[in-house]
């Protein structure tokens, strides 16, 4: 049974927020033991006990600034989990808001890894720079286009218009990672309101539009086509190079056929007939040859090899 005193009994009155029991405990060892990794404020900002948190800091002095193994200071923990109130009252006391932990991540990028916009919020209003990098080359923008809450990332463009600006270190933009996630109303924002080349690759050649093929996100891949126009041949022509399936099919067992056809891409269409893609129907019974506005978008595409 842990003594009074032992750590192992303070870390778990911290987590669970017994702040009496943890101030007798306190008092009775004659302050705090000195763990080499977390400190009982990286446990209280965790778990998002405020009060405990001013108890350790106060009462006994506790140096908000501690790092742990990782280099995660309390106030990386309060903005990882969504806990806006130790998030405000370490920063009330001074704590940096742009601190680094282990593999350059900011306290907003930990913050954007969740969909709490509050938390954000405070830490932008606090002097937060979501332009920082992280080794990889991502900022909070990127960060936030993987979780793709649309909220986010346009309060973001609102209190920085240029963070849609950055590439990590592959050449891997925001839209290419909302789109390989799936992210439709994510893609949405970033396709309104920034600028991007809809032919960007990475250093492998990859562009959005391919991610969201690849990764079977049809109505992604839909609204990048329909965003940026034809000339998406060459694209089809690199995912088939590259080993992609070309008789695969998204959950509502549609083809990259009726993708094309859905699209009026007539040169898509006619390539991947041509590169054997029978037509088949989705869900609904629908065949991509009916999805066609123009009776003229299949004539010499090879329509016969449709049915």
């Amino acid at each position: 049974m842990a003594q009074p005193g032992d750590p192992r009994r303070l870390y778990r009155l911290v987590q669970e927020g017994r702040l009496r029991a943890l101030q007798e405990e306190l008092q009775a060892a004659g302050g705090c033991p000195g763990p080499a990794g977390d400190t009982l404020l990286h446990c209280a900002a965790r778990h998002g006990h405020r009060d405990v948190l001013a108890y350790l800091a106060e009462a006994w002095g506790m140096d908000i600034e501690a790092t742990n193994r990782d280099y995660k200071r309390p106030l990386h923990e309060a903005a990882s989990m969504g806990h806006r109130d130790c998030v405000r009252y370490l920063l009330g006391r001074g704590a940096a808001v742009d601190c680094l932990k282990k593999a350059d991540w900011t306290p907003l990028m930990m913050a954007c890894t969740r969909k709490n916009l509050g938390v954000i919020q405070e830490l932008v209003e606090h002097g937060a720079n979501p332009l920082l990098k992280n080794k990889d080359g991502w900022n909070s923008f990127h960060i936030a286009s993987r979780e793709g809450d649309p909220l986010i990332l346009q309060y973001l463009l609102t209190v920085c218009p240029d963070a849609w600006k950055t590439e990590s270190k592959i050449r891997r933009t925001p839209l290419h990672t909302a789109a390989m996630h799936g992210h439709l109303e994510a893609v949405k924002v970033l396709l309104k309101r920034c600028q991007y080349e809809p032919d960007y690759g990475d250093n492998c050649g990859v562009t959005p539009l391919m991610d969201a093929i690849q990764c079977g996100h049809i109505d992604v891949a839909r609204l990048l086509l329909d965003e940026h126009g034809e000339g998406h041949t060459s694209t089809i022509q690199t995912l088939l190079s590259l080993g992609a399936d070309i008789n695969s099919k998204d959950e509502k067992n549609r083809s990259a056929l009726h993708l094309a056809c859905a699209g009026q891409h007539l040169a898509c269409a006619k390539f991947l007939l041509q590169s054997g893609l029978k037509d088949s129907e989705d869900v609904t019974g629908t065949l991509a040859q009916q999805l066609p506005r123009r009776a003229d978008v299949l004539q010499g595409s090879g329509h016969s090899a449709m049915t």
